[in-house]
């Protein structure tokens, strides 16, 4: 097979399935055959114009598959090994890496650095939503999935389970820790299970979607906010007797859900933030306590790499978190475009998409 069928960005509002060459290996790279994948909000983005990537580009960067071929340099591995590869893929040993922010894997060059750097597929080259995928630097991205969990239980590993669970690690929760989750899509779903595993003994979620209120507390949330009865601050404010909260994670990217987390904060308290945003943040003085809070504020991007992969895996395997509820609708690579107008429309109670071959 010379050519494959690929989820191509062809222009704002559209992306089509089309004919691409099958990609080759490099020395240190591999070519892996896609048995499953998904769609994630950030590709969404890239849809609408809202982040912006080259025109031809094959979107995502969720990938299962079988590994097809080697580079000549990789060791390790073996074609037709069934693995998985985060959705970021850092090389080991740029700067970033060295430094300990492997996420951050971008050009090291004197014209500055660009945040979101580690993130390649689906942004800086060609990505999972196709028939096959070419791993940049396979000994240090590829992870060879157990025996006994299928596609769909590790699917929510390269990105939703990474992101989610980073923003309860960067937020240092801690045994006893009352925290809250705003938003509780994919993201914020796996944040609240997070949370849990990290020792939260109190976690308070925010959504207004019956489905997804349903589903936090099967991922270990406490209480659950409808936001659209009334102001979740407040509420959370009362069920913390106004003490506020250790950790408050925004799982949307919106400048509400943003101020928000911080006026639910305890002073010293930690806003961790995991939402992309498309357009600027204010910070207001009442919410920030005029700077005068000792609140801290983190980010995080996707962590990736081959030990994220095993460690995230081993979370499934031994049982302690089941993400499975979260596929609600498949579709075959014939079917992506519409099942990008079903996600993006967030229609039919949406949560995550499978895609697989046809």
């Amino acid at each position: 097979m010379t050519t494959m069928k690929a989820a191509v960005f062809v222009d704002k509002g559209r992306i089509v399935l089309d004919e691409k060459p099958v990609p080759s290996p490099g020395p240190l790279d591999a070519v892996i055959r896609i048995t499953t994948t998904t769609i994630c909000g950030t590709d969404v983005h890239i849809m609408k114009g809202e982040y912006p990537v080259e025109r031809g580009l094959t979107i995502g960067h969720e990938p299962v598959g079988i590994i097809e071929k080697l580079g000549a340099a990789v060791r390790g591995f073996r074609e037709g090994q069934r693995v998985i590869a985060g959705a970021i893929t850092p090389s080991g040993y740029s700067n970033a890496c060295l430094c300990g922010q492997c996420s951050q894997d971008g050009p090291d060059t004197s014209h500055g650095f660009k945040a979101m750097g580690g993130w390649r597929f689906g942004n800086t080259i060609d990505g999972a939503q196709a028939e096959y995928l070419l791993v940049p630097d396979a000994m240090a991205n590829l992870s060879p999935i157990p025996d006994g969990l299928s596609d769909e239980q590790v699917l929510m590993c390269p990105d939703i389970m990474s992101t989610g669970f980073a923003g309860a690690e960067n937020g240092r929760v801690r045994i006893g820790d009352t925290v809250a989750v705003f938003a509780q899509g994919p993201i914020g779903l796996c944040a609240t299970a997070g949370a849990k595993l990290m020792g939260a003994t109190r976690i308070i979620t925010v959504d207004s979607v019956p489905a997804r209120m349903a589903m936090s507390r099967r991922m270990g949330a406490d209480d659950v906010i409808d936001h659209t009865a009334g102001d979740p601050v407040e509420r959370i404010m009362e069920l913390t007797d106004g003490r506020g909260v250790d950790v408050a994670i925004e799982a949307l990217g919106t400048q509400t859900t943003f101020e928000s987390c911080l006026r639910v904060l305890r002073p010293g308290g930690t806003l961790s933030s995991l939402g992309v945003y498309s357009g600027d943040l204010t910070i207001p003085v009442g919410a920030f306590s005029a700077g005068l809070g000792d609140n801290s504020i983190v980010t995080a991007l996707c962590p990736g790499g081959k030990e994220r992969m095993r460690r995230l895996m081993s979370v499934i395997q031994s049982g302690r978190v089941d993400l499975d509820a979260m596929v609600t609708h498949r579709f075959t690579l014939d079917q992506i475009e519409e099942a990008y107008d079903l996600f993006a429309n967030q229609r039919d109670g949406v949560l995550k998409v499978a895609i697989t071959p046809n």
